[in-house]
């Protein structure tokens, strides 16, 4: 407890020491006014409308050079009526043939653009940015966190086209107020910036000047003036859709639910209504998720659980607003993927019968209530409800039963934010609620579980220092059957053996525990840079029935210094050299690991990029590894990595990075290789191959538990485990609103074990006296069962099976996307996929082959139509 009173009072003095408000730059104002005539939105500017306001120019590089002209100028006009805002812009080029104007899909963000940025909250920390290329693709991206972070699955209605002429090239965009959200004041002072990107030099300019050493993007936005008596226009979009699919798949002799093809239609909606111009209420109702890029292949050897993001386009849109990464890594208080997730269980089936089971929990509707207020409230609400699951079950004489799978489920999230001191500071919080009907059964699932958070940022010194902070608490109720198996989970690890800290209680029907971050740095200036803090996950935390997390019981207390070459020289555009230390504790006091790290990086002038490092861990132990068993000392280790990738701004660009790591006593090794490549052989077309391969090896990969007389063996083996994925996606765009795109990963991941040995003295300092390996008198394998006998008495001690794998998997998905007016859309899907196990002798590019070419494997045909009514 003495450590946190003084960080606070730490805190607390920082607070208030005398930094002055001052900006460095003097903010620039464009003052608008209202139309007379309506401007056709076809790209050139030569209408008579545009003459009733002036242009704006006098943009500034802001990469490489910044504070310098840039190579060519920019100017821009601003006009609006009752319903939208009008924006013009001709961008200089005294080399048009030179235009980069690649066509791609939706915010495929590639070639010359220009990004208008609009703060229309005025709130300095979020914008919306509307995006035109060269060639008249648009995108669209919410950015919040002062710029720290842009979400591109925003997808409003809105117009925009470009031409290229003999001076450059020009756009125009029309953007509807309905899509953007202010306050309710006579005259509206919005922020405003625009950024343009000369693609071929990598050279970025902004009509408000923001120095590299100024912390914040948004912020420190210029204004935009003249918006008067502005209407609030509340948005209401209905969107229905209509899913045909089609399924081919190897049939399955005697199965009738596996025919070999299925044929299914759906139906469903989404709905986006305005309740006021500040919030907006998204509806779904049988939301389909059936287009959705494949996961990538992967394998947890550690046991823990794997993050994948979130792509259904529900779930993704305005995701920022719920986000709430409580500490370091992915874990996060919601992460809605647990929404509509896979059944808890598989059916109980008798011999000779089948079953046919849901894939996923139907989601039933779904809502979200979201937006930010003028006085700096920022709020999300989100409801979301699966049915009851079942898997129908048929016997062999054609009778059928159903089977509960999964139990109706409520999800609630709400996130709320308030700004204040002049938008430097803000306070929230967050509150998650899953609550099952469980019917009597499910004894093993939590009936209900709690999480409450609170979060805080305060900066100052034109936001040049910072101190942010959060704290968590999360509370779980289920039978004593729930309640036990949540504590022997890996991510509890109540059961090890030598923790007095912790223990597993079989009669406890709650869990209550904690969570946090509290960090304090410096984000702005020209030189040096830092940021110091702890973060925190009691051993009670409990967040996987709508959060993810991966481990508990952890203290971190971190350092790093940042030391900055910002302003260009003949060699470089910018260089960058950082200092990480990392310390690790359990709650029980124990020290688990200190890191250090060393890393550099240059921007080269002609845009190359260069990152070298170089790490040490010492120290470590792993309060999780033997599953249950005792504390386990790792072998300290040392590891480099770099990477280089070239200018892609080129049509052919190229990338490769190395990584290696080390431990003493030869324990454990890695190499991890990259390789990749993109080409733009012409506009339209974009192809790109990106290649892995991670060879390890491990002498103390944890295989198994189990009971020799009254202890516990805990097996480990060497493994030499290869991974190799290869993913290939190009994109064919006919135009703006037409494209084709593939992509393809075959993923193969061989592990092959051998000198099997058991664990000894788990902490001793050696790795020779950490384990004993069996002779070959002790160990014996027999159609692929290792039989052990450990005391040389001739009868058999226990056994486990042969841990060998080769896992190969292989996804594609084929799309043609068109856009056939604004905001309704025509999909058609080809997605093909298997799955299998290859002989772990054979050589990995054999193995992928057989599976790419060879295996059978389950395709997917879909068409899915959507239109979008709106007012």
């Amino acid at each position: 407890m003495k450590f946190f009173r003084y960080f606070f009072t730490l805190i607390f003095l920082l607070s208030f020491k005398l930094f002055s408000q001052e900006n460095k730059i003097s903010k620039r104002i464009y003052t608008t006014k209202k139309l007379v005539k309506k401007p056709v939105i076809d790209g050139f500017i030569n209408d008579e409308a545009w003459n009733v306001v002036e242009w704006s120019s006098d943009f500034t590089q802001k990469d490489p050079d910044e504070g310098k002209p840039p190579t060519y100028q920019t100017k821009f006009k601003v006009m609006y009526d009752a319903k939208y805002l009008y924006v013009a812009i001709r961008a200089f080029d005294d080399e048009p043939e030179k235009i980069e104007r690649r066509l791609s899909r939706r915010d495929g963000f590639q070639g010359d653009r220009v990004n208008v940025i609009i703060d229309s909250y005025h709130d300095k920390r979020t914008a919306f940015v509307f995006t035109t290329t060269a060639a008249g693709v648009k995108g669209e991206e919410f950015a919040s966190q002062n710029g720290e972070n842009w979400d591109d699955s925003w997808n409003p209605i809105w117009y925009t086209n470009a031409k290229i002429d003999d001076k450059g090239w020009t756009a125009e965009m029309k953007i509807p107020f309905s899509q953007l959200r202010f306050g309710k004041a006579e005259e509206q002072i919005w922020g405003f910036n625009i950024n343009r990107t000369i693609f071929r030099l990598q050279e970025r300019s902004l009509w408000q000047r923001i120095p590299n050493d100024q912390a914040g993007f948004i912020s420190e936005a210029g204004e935009l003036h003249g918006l008067k008596n502005l209407i609030s226009q509340k948005q209401l979009e209905i969107q229905p859709f209509t899913v045909l699919q089609y399924d081919k798949y190897p049939p399955e002799a005697g199965n009738p639910f596996r025919t070999g093809k299925d044929f299914r239609a759906n139906f469903g909606l989404d709905a986006k209504i305005g309740i006021t111009n500040d919030l907006t209420l998204d509806l779904t109702v049988n939301p389909d998720f059936g287009q959705v890029e494949a996961d990538p292949g992967a394998i947890a050897l550690d046991g823990f659980q794997i993050f994948f993001r979130e792509q259904r386009p529900f779930f993704v849109e305005n995701s920022n607003i719920f986000d709430y990464q409580f500490a370091n890594g992915s874990d996060n208080v919601f992460y809605s993927r647990r929404i509509g997730r896979n059944p808890h269980r598989s059916a109980n089936l008798a011999n000779g019968e089948f079953s046919d089971e849901p894939q996923n929990s139907r989601i039933l509707g779904a809502a979200k209530f979201s937006g930010k207020t003028r006085d700096g409230w920022s709020i999300g609400i989100l409801e979301s409800v699966t049915g009851n699951e079942y898997a129908e079950i048929r016997q062999t004489d054609g009778s059928s039963r159903e089977e509960i799978v999964e139990p109706l489920t409520n999800y609630f999230v709400t996130r709320v934010q308030k700004d204040f001191n002049e938008r430097n500071s803000f306070v929230g919080g967050i509150f998650t609620a899953t609550n099952r009907h469980l019917n009597g059964d499910f004894n093993e699932l939590h009936k209900a579980a709690y999480t409450g958070g609170l979060d805080f940022q305060h900066n100052w010194k034109n936001r040049e220092y910072y101190i942010d902070g959060n704290m968590i608490f999360s509370h779980v109720l289920g039978s004593k059957e729930a309640i036990t198996a949540t504590q022997q989970t890996l991510r509890h690890n109540f059961q090890r053996t030598d923790a007095t800290h912790v223990s597993v209680d079989t009669d406890r029907t709650s869990l209550t525990g904690t969570g946090g971050r509290f960090e304090f740095g410096k984000v702005g200036g020209e030189k040096w840079r830092y940021s110091t803090g702890v973060i925190w996950r009691s051993p009670e935390l409990e967040l996987n029935d709508v959060g993810f997390l991966r481990r508990t019981d952890q203290i971190l207390q971190f350092l790093n210094v940042d030391y900055l070459w910002l302003v260009p020289t003949d060699t470089y555009r910018n260089m960058a050299i950082n200092a990480e230390q990392l310390s690790e504790y359990d709650f029980q006091g124990n020290v688990n690991r200190l890191r250090y790290e060393l890393a550099g990086n240059i921007n080269w002038i002609k845009n190359e990029r260069t990152r070298l490092g170089i790490g040490a861990n010492f120290s470590r132990f792993d309060n999780f590894f033997l599953r249950g068993g005792p504390r386990w000392r790792s072998a300290n280790s040392r590891y480099i990595f770099t990477s280089f990738n070239s200018d892609n701004g080129k049509k052919f660009a190229f990338s490769f990075g190395y990584t290696n790591v080390h431990s003493d006593e030869d324990v454990f090794s890695r190499n991890r290789f990259r390789i990749g490549f993109s080409y733009q052989p012409f506009d339209a077309l974009n192809i790109s191959l990106n290649n892995e391969l991670e060879i390890t090896k491990d002498r103390s990969q944890y295989v198994t538990t189990t009971s020799f007389g009254n202890d516990s063996r805990y097996i480990l083996g060497t493994i030499n485990n290869d991974e190799l994925s290869t993913t290939l996606r190009f994109t064919y765009s006919l135009n703006p609103n037409l494209s084709i795109q593939f992509y393809g990963q075959p993923f193969i991941s061989r592990g092959r074990f051998s000198d099997f040995k058991f664990v000894n003295i788990a902490a001793a300092d050696k790795f020779t006296d950490r384990v004993n390996i069996y002779s070959q008198n002790q160990i014996t394998n027999q159609n692929n069962i290792y039989n052990i006998d450990e005391d040389l008495d001739g009868n058999l001690d226990y056994t486990f099976e042969n841990p060998d794998f080769s896992f190969v998997q292989l996804q594609t998905n084929l799309v043609m996307r068109w856009e056939y007016i604004p905001g309704s859309e025509l999909f058609l899907v080809w997605s093909r996929g298997s799955v299998g196990s290859a002989d772990v002798d054979d050589d990995l590019i054999d193995s992928v082959s057989d599976q790419v070419f060879r295996a059978p494997a389950n395709d997917t045909f879909l068409l899915k139509f959507t239109y979008r009514f709106r007012r």
